[in-house]
C-alpha cells in the first residue's frame, strides 16, 4: 500500500509538471497543513517538490517556537491540483490578499471644521490619570456624548486589560500614551515594539509636529509648508495607529495598549500580517482587538484567527468602513466581531459611514474626533476607524468591571445603546447603559470607588504643573 501511494504521488507530480507549463505564481499564499502533522516539515517537503519557498509561520509569534500549522509560502503555482496538495498533507490555501486601513474622511462643512479647530487650539496641558493631555482632547464633544466621565466618576471604571491595536503602529514616545503601552511587534519590518515614528525621517517628523486637523485626502492636513510631506501617498496613513490608540486611551485611560504594526505608512497591508498580529495578541495576553481596517471579501483564515481569539475570551471590534453604503466588509461583517459605524455630534449617521447588516453592530462618534498624533501632539480626524476604538475602550471598561468578560457578554452589554435609525442596528454607544447592562450580567462584581481625582466636570480638570 505504501508503494502504491508513492506511485500515485509521483504520477500526480508528473501530470502537474507536464500539463500546466504556463502556470505561474500569482502572489504569496497562506497555507494550512492538516491537523496532527508536523506543519513545518510538511510544508517544507511540499515546497521541495513544488518549487516554492516557506517564508515564515503565521500562527507562532516571532521569536517563539511551537507547533505551527499556518505558513506564508512564495512561488506556489495556481495550477497545482487539490489532490496533490491533500496527498502532501496540506489542508487549505488562500491568496495573501491586500488589506487596507479604513481611510480617514474629510469634514463636511466649514462650520464643523471651524468648531473642531477651535477645540484643537485648547492646548492647555491637563493631568489625565497619570499623564498629561490637551484640554481640547479631554473636553471634546464625543467624550460627553458617549459618557466617558460618567463611566469614570459614577461607576469608578477607567479600564483594565490589554487592547491590541492592529494598525500602523503607535508613537511609543507620545507622553499621553507612553506609560500605558506594552511591548508589541512590527510585522512590516520584523522588529519588536510596533512604533510608528520609524516610518518618517527626521526632517519630516519635525514638520508633522505642527498638525492642525486630519481629513480624507491625507493622513494629516497641516500648514501649507508642511503639506508636501504628508501629501506623499507613501505616507498618507501616517499617524493612523497613534490616533486610534488615543481614542482607546480617552475612554479607558488605565487600560494597556499593545501596538501591532501590520500596515505601512501608505495604509496598505496583507492578510498574513493581520493574521500574525491576531495570533500574537492572543498569545501575549490581549483582551480586546481593535481592527480599524477592512477587506471587501471574506478570508477563511481571518475568520479562523478571530474565532481562535474570541474562543479564548478576546473581544473583537472593527470599523464598518467609509464607503457610505450597505455592503459587507471584513472583519466587521463576521458574526463574532462588533462592526462600528460613525455618527456625528448630532447623533446622525455620518454621510461617509457604511450602514446596515451584516456590517454594523452599533455606532460611535467618528467626526472631528480629537486624539493623539505622532510627535507628542494632537489632531482631529474623521472616519469609522476612530469610531471603533470608542467601543474597544468601552470593552476595556467592562473588563474593569469583570476581567473574565467574554466577547458575547461585552457585545450584549454595549448593545444597550441609544437607539437611532434602523441602519445603525443597536444605535450609538452609551457607556452608562452599557455598564448598567454589565452589572446585570455580573451582579456580584465588586463596586469600585471613583478614582481620585475624578474628572467629573470641566471645572475638575487640573492643569499639569
Amino acid at each position: 500500500m505504501r508503494s502504491k501511494g508513492l506511485v500515485w504521488l509521483m504520477v500526480v507530480v508528473l501530470l502537474v509538471s507536464t500539463a500546466a507549463p504556463a502556470a505561474a505564481a500569482t502572489g504569496d499564499k497562506i497555507v494550512r497543513t492538516k491537523v496532527g502533522l508536523d506543519g513545518l516539515k510538511v510544508v517544507e517537503y511540499a515546497c521541495r517538490l513544488l518549487g516554492c519557498t516557506v517564508l515564515f509561520a503565521i500562527d507562532t509569534p516571532p521569536g517563539e517556537t511551537g507547533h505551527s500549522s499556518l505558513f506564508l509560502v512564495r512561488g506556489l503555482v495556481d495550477g497545482v491540483l487539490t489532490l496533490l496538495l491533500s496527498l502532501l498533507g496540506l489542508a487549505s490555501i488562500e491568496p495573501d490578499a491586500p488589506v487596507r486601513l479604513t481611510e480617514t474622511m474629510a469634514y463636511d462643512s466649514d462650520q464643523a471644521s471651524a468648531a473642531v479647530v477651535n477645540e484643537l487650539y485648547r492646548r492647555e496641558p491637563m493631568d489625565y490619570y497619570g499623564t498629561t493631555a490637551w484640554q481640547g482632547y479631554l473636553e471634546q464633544p464625543a467624550s460627553a456624548i458617549v459618557g466617558v466621565r460618567d463611566a469614570h466618576c459614577t461607576f469608578g471604571l477607567t479600564g483594565r486589560g490589554v487592547v491590541a491595536v492592529i494598525d500602523t503602529g503607535v508613537d511609543t514616545e507620545h507622553p499621553t500614551l507612553a506609560p500605558f503601552l506594552v511591548r508589541g511587534w512590527d510585522f512590516t519590518r520584523g522588529v519588536a515594539v510596533g512604533g510608528e515614528t520609524a516610518g518618517v525621517g527626521q526632517a519630516s517628523a519635525a514638520v508633522v509636529n505642527d498638525v492642525q486637523w486630519v481629513n480624507g485626502s491625507t493622513a494629516a492636513a497641516v500648514d501649507q509648508a508642511s503639506a508636501a510631506v504628508v501629501n506623499d501617498p507613501d505616507r498618507e496613513a501616517y499617524g493612523h495607529g497613534t490616533m486610534v490608540a488615543g481614542v482607546v486611551h480617552l475612554v479607558a485611560p488605565t487600560a494597556r495598549i499593545m501596538p501591532l504594526r501590520a500596515f505601512g505608512d501608505d495604509g496598505q497591508g496583507h492578510t498574513s500580517d493581520v493574521l500574525r498580529a491576531v495570533y500574537y495578541a492572543v498569545h501575549h495576553g490581549a483582551k480586546v482587538l481593535n481592527m480599524s481596517f477592512s477587506r471587501p471579501s471574506s478570508s477563511p483564515e481571518l475568520k479562523r484567527a478571530i474565532d481562535y481569539a474570541t474562543q479564548r475570551g478576546v473581544i473583537a471590534v472593527a470599523s464598518a468602513g467609509n464607503d457610505g453604503r450597505s455592503a459587507a466588509v471584513y472583519p466587521a461583517a463576521l458574526g463574532n466581531v462588533m462592526g462600528i459605524a460613525s455618527t456625528g455630534n448630532d447623533d446622525r449617521r455620518s454621510w461617509f459611514s457604511n450602514y446596515g447588516t451584516p456590517n454594523v453592530w452599533m455606532a460611535a462618534p467618528g467626526e472631528g474626533v480629537i486624539t493623539t498624533y505622532p510627535g507628542g501632539t494632537f489632531a482631529a480626524t474623521w472616519g469609522t476607524s476612530f469610531s471603533a476604538p470608542f467601543v474597544a475602550g468601552a470593552a476595556a471598561l467592562l473588563v474593569d468591571l469583570q476581567p473574565s468578560a467574554s466577547n458575547s457578554q461585552v457585545s450584549s452589554a454595549v448593545a444597550r445603546a441609544k437607539r437611532l435609525t434602523w441602519d445603525l442596528n443597536y444605535g450609538r454607544l452609551d457607556l452608562h447603559q452599557a455598564i448598567l447592562a454589565g452589572r446585570s450580567l455580573w451582579p456580584y462584581a465588586p463596586t469600585q470607588a471613583p478614582p481620585e481625582p475624578c474628572y467629573s466636570s470641566g471645572a475638575d480638570w487640573t492643569a499639569a504643573q
